[in-house]
Protein backbone atom coordinates (compact mmCIF):
# COMPACT_ATOMS: atom_id res chain seq x y z
CA UNK A 1 0.00 0.00 0.00
CA UNK A 2 1.53 3.30 -1.14
CA UNK A 3 1.26 6.40 1.04
CA UNK A 4 2.23 10.04 0.44
CA UNK A 5 2.55 12.93 2.90
CA UNK A 6 2.06 16.66 2.52
CA UNK A 7 3.58 18.39 5.55
CA UNK A 8 2.73 22.07 6.02
CA UNK A 9 3.67 24.72 8.53
CA UNK A 10 6.60 24.73 10.91
CA UNK A 11 9.50 22.33 11.38
CA UNK A 12 7.89 21.09 14.62
CA UNK A 13 4.99 19.87 12.51
CA UNK A 14 7.49 18.29 10.14
CA UNK A 15 8.87 16.18 12.99
CA UNK A 16 5.34 14.90 13.68
CA UNK A 17 5.07 13.95 10.00
CA UNK A 18 8.37 12.08 10.20
CA UNK A 19 7.14 10.15 13.25
CA UNK A 20 3.98 9.15 11.38
CA UNK A 21 6.05 8.12 8.37
CA UNK A 22 8.15 5.94 10.65
CA UNK A 23 5.09 4.25 12.14
CA UNK A 24 3.59 3.61 8.71
CA UNK A 25 6.82 2.31 7.22
CA UNK A 26 7.25 -0.07 10.16
CA UNK A 27 3.76 -1.40 9.44
CA UNK A 28 4.63 -2.18 5.83
CA UNK A 29 3.41 0.87 3.94
CA UNK A 30 5.48 2.05 0.98
CA UNK A 31 6.38 5.74 1.26
CA UNK A 32 6.26 7.66 -2.03
CA UNK A 33 6.44 11.32 -3.04
CA UNK A 34 4.03 11.24 -6.00
CA UNK A 35 0.56 11.93 -4.64
CA UNK A 36 -1.07 10.90 -7.93
CA UNK A 37 0.19 7.33 -7.40
CA UNK A 38 -0.58 7.12 -3.67
CA UNK A 39 -3.44 5.04 -2.33
CA UNK A 40 -3.30 6.92 0.99
CA UNK A 41 -2.59 10.66 1.29
CA UNK A 42 -2.00 12.44 4.60
CA UNK A 43 -2.04 16.24 4.82
CA UNK A 44 -0.42 17.46 8.05
CA UNK A 45 -1.81 20.95 8.46
CA UNK A 46 -1.04 24.30 10.07
CA UNK A 47 -3.44 27.08 11.10
CA UNK A 48 -1.23 29.50 13.05
CA UNK A 49 -2.34 32.47 10.93
CA UNK A 50 -4.91 33.04 8.19
CA UNK A 51 -2.41 32.45 5.38
CA UNK A 52 -1.52 29.07 6.90
CA UNK A 53 -5.18 28.09 7.11
CA UNK A 54 -5.73 29.02 3.48
CA UNK A 55 -2.66 27.02 2.41
CA UNK A 56 -3.91 24.01 4.36
CA UNK A 57 -7.37 24.17 2.79
CA UNK A 58 -5.90 24.56 -0.71
CA UNK A 59 -3.70 21.50 -0.20
CA UNK A 60 -6.55 19.40 1.17
CA UNK A 61 -8.74 20.29 -1.82
CA UNK A 62 -5.88 19.61 -4.23
CA UNK A 63 -5.25 16.19 -2.70
CA UNK A 64 -8.99 15.46 -2.74
CA UNK A 65 -8.89 15.57 -6.53
CA UNK A 66 -6.81 12.37 -6.51
CA UNK A 67 -9.92 10.58 -5.30
CA UNK A 68 -11.17 11.16 -8.87
CA UNK A 69 -8.04 11.38 -10.99
CA UNK A 70 -5.52 9.27 -9.06
CA UNK A 71 -5.39 6.13 -6.96
CA UNK A 72 -6.34 7.67 -3.61
CA UNK A 73 -8.57 5.51 -1.44
CA UNK A 74 -7.98 7.34 1.84
CA UNK A 75 -7.47 11.07 2.48
CA UNK A 76 -6.49 11.98 6.04
CA UNK A 77 -6.06 15.43 7.60
CA UNK A 78 -3.83 15.75 10.66
CA UNK A 79 -2.16 18.51 12.68
CA UNK A 80 -3.23 21.88 14.04
CA UNK A 81 -6.04 22.59 11.61
CA UNK A 82 -7.46 19.14 12.24
CA UNK A 83 -7.37 19.80 15.98
CA UNK A 84 -9.04 23.18 15.59
CA UNK A 85 -11.71 22.34 13.02
CA UNK A 86 -12.31 18.64 13.60
CA UNK A 87 -16.02 18.68 12.81
CA UNK A 88 -15.98 21.29 10.05
CA UNK A 89 -13.41 19.43 7.93
CA UNK A 90 -15.44 16.23 7.66
CA UNK A 91 -18.68 18.13 7.16
CA UNK A 92 -17.44 20.55 4.50
CA UNK A 93 -14.93 18.41 2.59
CA UNK A 94 -16.64 15.04 2.03
CA UNK A 95 -13.56 13.59 0.29
CA UNK A 96 -11.75 13.58 3.66
CA UNK A 97 -11.95 10.16 5.31
CA UNK A 98 -10.15 10.83 8.59
CA UNK A 99 -9.24 13.68 10.90
CA UNK A 100 -6.44 13.22 13.44
CA UNK A 101 -5.59 15.73 16.19
CA UNK A 102 -2.18 16.98 17.28
CA UNK A 103 -1.71 14.21 19.86
CA UNK A 104 -3.52 11.48 17.93
CA UNK A 105 -0.80 10.86 15.38
CA UNK A 106 0.56 7.81 17.23
CA UNK A 107 -2.60 6.04 16.06
CA UNK A 108 -2.03 6.84 12.39
CA UNK A 109 -1.61 3.19 11.39
CA UNK A 110 -4.88 2.19 13.08
CA UNK A 111 -6.63 5.17 11.45
CA UNK A 112 -5.44 4.21 7.96
CA UNK A 113 -6.45 0.56 8.43
CA UNK A 114 -9.94 1.49 9.62
CA UNK A 115 -10.47 3.93 6.75
CA UNK A 116 -9.42 1.28 4.22
CA UNK A 117 -12.21 -0.88 5.68
CA UNK A 118 -14.68 1.82 4.65
CA UNK A 119 -15.01 3.81 7.87
CA UNK A 120 -14.85 7.56 8.52
CA UNK A 121 -12.52 8.21 11.45
CA UNK A 122 -11.91 10.99 13.97
CA UNK A 123 -8.95 10.39 16.30
CA UNK A 124 -8.28 12.84 19.10
CA UNK A 125 -6.49 12.52 22.42
CA UNK A 126 -5.97 14.80 25.40
CA UNK A 127 -3.77 17.63 24.10
CA UNK A 128 -1.83 17.49 27.37
CA UNK A 129 -1.01 13.82 27.04
CA UNK A 130 2.49 12.65 27.95
CA UNK A 131 4.86 12.53 24.98
CA UNK A 132 5.98 9.07 23.96
CA UNK A 133 9.70 9.01 23.29
CA UNK A 134 10.42 5.72 21.54
CA UNK A 135 9.36 6.41 17.96
CA UNK A 136 11.67 5.90 14.98
CA UNK A 137 11.38 8.72 12.47
CA UNK A 138 11.79 8.67 8.71
CA UNK A 139 13.69 11.83 7.84
CA UNK A 140 12.14 13.96 5.12
CA UNK A 141 14.91 16.56 5.29
CA UNK A 142 18.26 16.08 3.59
CA UNK A 143 20.02 13.27 5.40
CA UNK A 144 22.77 15.46 6.83
CA UNK A 145 20.56 17.73 8.96
CA UNK A 146 17.53 17.05 11.11
CA UNK A 147 15.22 18.78 13.55
CA UNK A 148 15.15 17.58 17.15
CA UNK A 149 11.87 18.47 18.87
CA UNK A 150 12.73 18.80 22.54
CA UNK A 151 9.28 19.70 23.90
CA UNK A 152 5.63 19.94 22.95
CA UNK A 153 3.02 22.58 23.81
CA UNK A 154 3.38 26.05 25.29
CA UNK A 155 2.71 27.79 28.61
CA UNK A 156 3.15 31.33 27.32
CA UNK A 157 0.04 33.47 27.26
CA UNK A 158 0.59 35.50 24.11
CA UNK A 159 -2.74 37.12 23.32
CA UNK A 160 -2.44 36.66 19.55
CA UNK A 161 -1.60 32.95 19.58
CA UNK A 162 -3.87 29.91 19.31
CA UNK A 163 -1.11 27.29 19.72
CA UNK A 164 -1.62 26.47 23.46
CA UNK A 165 -5.24 25.57 22.68
CA UNK A 166 -4.10 23.17 19.96
CA UNK A 167 -0.87 21.77 21.40
CA UNK A 168 -1.51 21.84 25.13
CA UNK A 169 0.71 22.79 28.04
CA UNK A 170 4.50 22.69 27.85
CA UNK A 171 5.88 19.14 28.10
CA UNK A 172 9.61 18.48 27.87
CA UNK A 173 11.15 15.26 26.69
CA UNK A 174 13.79 13.68 28.91
CA UNK A 175 17.44 14.43 28.29
CA UNK A 176 18.08 10.70 28.02
CA UNK A 177 15.55 10.23 25.22
CA UNK A 178 16.85 13.23 23.32
CA UNK A 179 20.45 12.09 23.52
CA UNK A 180 19.40 8.62 22.38
CA UNK A 181 17.49 10.02 19.40
CA UNK A 182 20.34 12.38 18.55
CA UNK A 183 22.84 9.52 18.54
CA UNK A 184 20.56 7.51 16.24
CA UNK A 185 20.23 10.44 13.85
CA UNK A 186 23.99 11.03 13.82
CA UNK A 187 24.62 7.32 13.15
CA UNK A 188 22.40 7.75 10.07
CA UNK A 189 24.56 10.58 8.73
CA UNK A 190 23.12 13.71 10.37
CA UNK A 191 25.82 16.34 10.93
CA UNK A 192 23.63 19.29 11.96
CA UNK A 193 20.90 19.12 14.63
CA UNK A 194 18.38 21.94 14.87
CA UNK A 195 16.62 22.12 18.25
CA UNK A 196 12.97 23.16 18.10
CA UNK A 197 9.96 23.56 20.40
CA UNK A 198 7.31 26.21 20.83
CA UNK A 199 9.79 27.75 23.28
CA UNK A 200 13.14 25.95 23.37
CA UNK A 201 14.50 28.09 26.20
CA UNK A 202 11.94 26.76 28.70
CA UNK A 203 13.16 23.22 28.15
CA UNK A 204 13.11 21.11 31.31
CA UNK A 205 11.15 23.52 33.54
CA UNK A 206 8.20 21.12 33.80
CA UNK A 207 10.22 17.92 34.01
CA UNK A 208 13.13 18.94 36.21
CA UNK A 209 11.84 22.05 37.98
CA UNK A 210 14.45 24.20 36.26
CA UNK A 211 15.54 25.15 32.76
CA UNK A 212 17.90 22.48 31.44
CA UNK A 213 18.68 23.62 27.89
CA UNK A 214 22.33 24.40 28.77
CA UNK A 215 22.81 20.89 30.18
CA UNK A 216 21.13 19.32 27.15
CA UNK A 217 23.42 21.24 24.82
CA UNK A 218 26.55 20.17 26.66
CA UNK A 219 25.47 16.52 26.48
CA UNK A 220 24.72 16.79 22.76
CA UNK A 221 28.16 18.30 22.20
CA UNK A 222 29.69 15.02 23.39
CA UNK A 223 28.36 13.16 20.33
CA UNK A 224 31.53 12.76 18.32
CA UNK A 225 30.28 12.87 14.71
CA UNK A 226 27.87 15.76 15.33
CA UNK A 227 29.24 18.97 13.83
CA UNK A 228 26.68 21.75 14.37
CA UNK A 229 23.86 22.35 16.86
CA UNK A 230 21.47 25.19 16.05
CA UNK A 231 18.84 26.81 18.29
CA UNK A 232 15.46 28.04 17.06
CA UNK A 233 12.52 29.61 18.95
CA UNK A 234 14.42 31.03 21.94
CA UNK A 235 12.15 33.41 23.81
CA UNK A 236 14.14 36.42 25.07
CA UNK A 237 12.62 36.27 28.55
CA UNK A 238 14.13 32.82 29.11
CA UNK A 239 17.66 33.36 27.76
CA UNK A 240 19.89 32.95 30.80
CA UNK A 241 23.54 33.79 31.37
CA UNK A 242 24.20 30.06 31.60
CA UNK A 243 22.75 29.51 28.13
CA UNK A 244 24.80 32.39 26.73
CA UNK A 245 27.93 30.85 28.24
CA UNK A 246 27.23 27.50 26.57
CA UNK A 247 26.80 29.12 23.16
CA UNK A 248 30.00 31.09 23.68
CA UNK A 249 32.06 28.16 24.95
CA UNK A 250 30.88 25.11 23.00
CA UNK A 251 32.36 24.93 19.50
CA UNK A 252 29.56 22.72 18.17
CA UNK A 253 26.80 25.11 19.23
CA UNK A 254 26.39 27.59 16.39
CA UNK A 255 26.71 31.27 17.29
CA UNK A 256 23.18 31.66 15.99
CA UNK A 257 20.09 32.52 17.98
CA UNK A 258 16.55 32.66 16.67
CA UNK A 259 14.78 34.93 19.13
CA UNK A 260 11.18 35.87 18.21
CA UNK A 261 10.54 39.18 20.00
CA UNK A 262 7.38 40.09 17.94
CA UNK A 263 7.60 43.82 18.77
CA UNK A 264 9.73 46.35 20.62
CA UNK A 265 7.30 48.97 21.89
CA UNK A 266 6.71 48.23 25.57
CA UNK A 267 3.00 49.05 25.48
CA UNK A 268 2.41 46.75 22.51
CA UNK A 269 4.47 43.99 24.12
CA UNK A 270 2.28 44.21 27.20
CA UNK A 271 -0.92 43.96 25.13
CA UNK A 272 0.60 40.99 23.33
CA UNK A 273 1.07 39.23 26.66
CA UNK A 274 4.84 39.28 26.29
CA UNK A 275 7.04 39.64 29.35
CA UNK A 276 9.82 41.84 27.97
CA UNK A 277 10.13 45.60 27.75
CA UNK A 278 12.00 47.50 25.07
CA UNK A 279 14.78 48.32 27.49
CA UNK A 280 15.16 44.66 28.51
CA UNK A 281 15.39 43.60 24.87
CA UNK A 282 18.10 46.16 24.17
CA UNK A 283 20.03 45.02 27.24
CA UNK A 284 19.79 41.36 26.21
CA UNK A 285 20.87 42.01 22.62
CA UNK A 286 23.88 44.02 23.78
CA UNK A 287 24.80 41.29 26.27
CA UNK A 288 24.61 38.61 23.58
CA UNK A 289 26.81 40.58 21.21
CA UNK A 290 29.34 41.39 23.92
CA UNK A 291 29.57 37.80 25.15
CA UNK A 292 29.36 36.16 21.68
CA UNK A 293 30.99 38.64 19.27
CA UNK A 294 30.19 36.59 16.13
CA UNK A 295 26.59 35.85 17.10
CA UNK A 296 23.98 35.89 14.36
CA UNK A 297 20.65 37.14 15.73
CA UNK A 298 17.42 36.30 13.96
CA UNK A 299 13.99 37.56 15.00
CA UNK A 300 10.38 37.83 13.86
CA UNK A 301 8.00 40.76 14.28
CA UNK A 302 4.25 41.30 14.12
CA UNK A 303 3.01 44.63 12.76
CA UNK A 304 -0.54 45.94 12.85
CA UNK A 305 -1.41 44.50 16.25
CA UNK A 306 -4.81 45.88 17.43
CA UNK A 307 -4.45 49.47 18.55
CA UNK A 308 -0.89 49.87 17.24
CA UNK A 309 -0.52 53.64 16.78
CA UNK A 310 1.75 55.38 14.31
CA UNK A 311 4.01 56.33 17.22
CA UNK A 312 4.21 52.76 18.53
CA UNK A 313 4.98 51.49 15.05
CA UNK A 314 7.70 54.11 14.52
CA UNK A 315 9.18 53.06 17.85
CA UNK A 316 9.53 49.57 16.38
CA UNK A 317 11.07 50.96 13.18
CA UNK A 318 13.67 52.88 15.19
CA UNK A 319 14.43 49.77 17.22
CA UNK A 320 15.06 47.76 14.04
CA UNK A 321 17.26 50.57 12.73
CA UNK A 322 19.31 50.67 15.93
CA UNK A 323 19.59 46.96 16.69
CA UNK A 324 20.47 45.82 13.15
CA UNK A 325 19.38 42.19 13.38
CA UNK A 326 21.28 39.82 11.09
CA UNK A 327 18.07 38.09 10.06
CA UNK A 328 14.52 39.42 10.43
CA UNK A 329 11.07 38.43 9.23
CA UNK A 330 7.80 40.35 9.53
CA UNK A 331 4.23 39.07 9.77
CA UNK A 332 1.11 41.17 9.60
CA UNK A 333 -1.17 40.57 12.57
CA UNK A 334 -3.73 37.83 11.92
CA UNK A 335 -6.97 38.01 13.88
CA UNK A 336 -7.48 34.47 15.17
CA UNK A 337 -10.80 33.43 16.67
CA UNK A 338 -10.48 32.15 20.20
CA UNK A 339 -7.56 34.43 21.11
CA UNK A 340 -7.68 37.37 23.49
CA UNK A 341 -6.31 39.76 20.87
CA UNK A 342 -9.19 39.03 18.52
CA UNK A 343 -11.49 40.77 20.98
CA UNK A 344 -9.37 43.92 21.26
CA UNK A 345 -10.61 47.19 19.84
CA UNK A 346 -8.64 49.03 17.19
CA UNK A 347 -8.29 46.28 14.57
CA UNK A 348 -6.10 47.73 11.81
CA UNK A 349 -6.98 47.62 8.08
CA UNK A 350 -5.07 45.12 5.96
CA UNK A 351 -3.64 47.81 3.68
CA UNK A 352 -2.02 49.66 6.59
CA UNK A 353 -0.61 46.42 7.99
CA UNK A 354 0.93 45.57 4.63
CA UNK A 355 2.47 49.04 4.29
CA UNK A 356 3.98 48.75 7.76
CA UNK A 357 5.40 45.33 6.93
CA UNK A 358 6.88 46.51 3.63
CA UNK A 359 8.60 49.48 5.25
CA UNK A 360 10.42 47.33 7.81
CA UNK A 361 11.36 44.68 5.25
CA UNK A 362 12.85 47.34 2.98
CA UNK A 363 14.81 48.68 5.95
CA UNK A 364 15.98 45.19 6.86
CA UNK A 365 17.08 44.51 3.29
CA UNK A 366 19.55 47.39 3.54
CA UNK A 367 20.75 46.13 6.94
CA UNK A 368 21.29 42.62 5.54
CA UNK A 369 23.22 44.01 2.60
CA UNK A 370 25.46 45.92 4.98
CA UNK A 371 25.95 42.83 7.17
CA UNK A 372 26.74 40.56 4.22
CA UNK A 373 29.32 42.97 2.82
CA UNK A 374 31.31 42.62 6.04
CA UNK A 375 32.12 39.00 5.14
CA UNK A 376 33.73 39.70 1.77
CA UNK A 377 37.38 38.70 2.01
CA UNK A 378 36.80 36.39 4.98
CA UNK A 379 36.93 32.60 5.08
CA UNK A 380 33.89 30.80 6.46
CA UNK A 381 33.00 27.19 7.12
CA UNK A 382 30.16 26.06 4.86
CA UNK A 383 27.96 22.96 4.88
CA UNK A 384 27.13 21.90 1.32
CA UNK A 385 23.42 21.56 0.56
CA UNK A 386 23.74 20.45 -3.05
CA UNK A 387 25.09 21.01 -6.54
CA UNK A 388 23.51 23.51 -8.91
CA UNK A 389 22.82 22.89 -12.57
CA UNK A 390 25.76 25.12 -13.47
CA UNK A 391 29.01 23.22 -13.71
CA UNK A 392 31.25 23.35 -10.64
CA UNK A 393 28.82 25.43 -8.54
CA UNK A 394 27.40 24.32 -5.21
CA UNK A 395 25.07 25.92 -2.69
CA UNK A 396 25.60 25.75 1.04
CA UNK A 397 25.14 27.51 4.36
CA UNK A 398 27.32 29.05 7.05
CA UNK A 399 26.63 28.87 10.78
CA UNK A 400 24.60 32.05 10.18
CA UNK A 401 22.07 30.28 7.95
CA UNK A 402 19.29 27.93 9.02
CA UNK A 403 17.88 25.70 6.27
CA UNK A 404 15.11 27.18 4.10
CA UNK A 405 14.74 30.44 6.05
CA UNK A 406 18.09 32.22 5.73
CA UNK A 407 20.63 32.93 3.01
CA UNK A 408 22.92 30.71 0.96
CA UNK A 409 26.58 30.56 -0.01
CA UNK A 410 27.34 29.77 -3.65
CA UNK A 411 30.69 28.03 -3.93
CA UNK A 412 32.71 27.59 -7.12
CA UNK A 413 35.13 24.68 -7.14
CA UNK A 414 36.52 21.98 -9.40
CA UNK A 415 36.38 19.52 -6.51
CA UNK A 416 33.56 16.97 -6.32
CA UNK A 417 31.52 17.73 -3.21
CA UNK A 418 28.68 15.84 -1.53
CA UNK A 419 25.67 17.19 0.35
CA UNK A 420 26.61 17.41 4.00
CA UNK A 421 30.31 18.04 3.35
CA UNK A 422 31.92 20.83 5.35
CA UNK A 423 34.36 23.02 3.45
CA UNK A 424 36.18 26.32 3.91
CA UNK A 425 35.13 29.06 1.51
CA UNK A 426 36.76 32.41 0.83
CA UNK A 427 33.94 34.93 0.32
CA UNK A 428 34.39 36.98 -2.86
CA UNK A 429 31.09 38.87 -3.10
CA UNK A 430 27.71 39.35 -1.42
CA UNK A 431 24.21 40.68 -1.87
CA UNK A 432 21.70 41.36 0.90
CA UNK A 433 21.09 37.69 1.71
CA UNK A 434 23.56 35.47 -0.15
CA UNK A 435 27.33 35.10 -0.33
CA UNK A 436 29.57 33.86 -3.13
CA UNK A 437 32.89 32.20 -2.47
CA UNK A 438 35.52 29.78 -3.63
CA UNK A 439 36.77 26.73 -1.84
CA UNK A 440 40.10 26.90 -0.02
CA UNK A 441 42.09 24.13 1.66
CA UNK A 442 43.07 24.07 5.31
CA UNK A 443 46.17 26.18 4.60
CA UNK A 444 44.00 28.87 3.04
CA UNK A 445 45.16 28.31 -0.55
Amino acid sequence: MRIAFVSLGCDKNLVDSEVMLGLLQKSGFALISDESQAEVIVVNTCCFIQDAKEESIENILEMAQYKKTGNCKALIVTGCMAERYKDEILAEIPEVDGVVGTTGYESIVEVVEEILKGKKIQKFSDINTTIREDYQRVLSTAGYFAYLKIAEGCDNKCTYCIIPQLRGKYRSRSIESLISEAKTLVSQGVRELILVAQDTTRYGIDLYGEKRLPQLLRELCKIEELKWIRLLYCYPEEITDELIDVIAEEEKVCSYLDMPIQHANTAILKRMGRRSTKEELIHLINKLRNRIPDVCLRTTLIVGFPGETDEEYEDLVQFVTDMKFDRLGVFTYSKEEGTAAAKLKGQIPKKIKELRKDKIMKLQQAICEEKSAQFVGKTLEVIIDGKLLEENEYCGRTYRDAPEIDGMVFVHTDEELLSGDFIKASITSANEYDLVGRIVDESGE
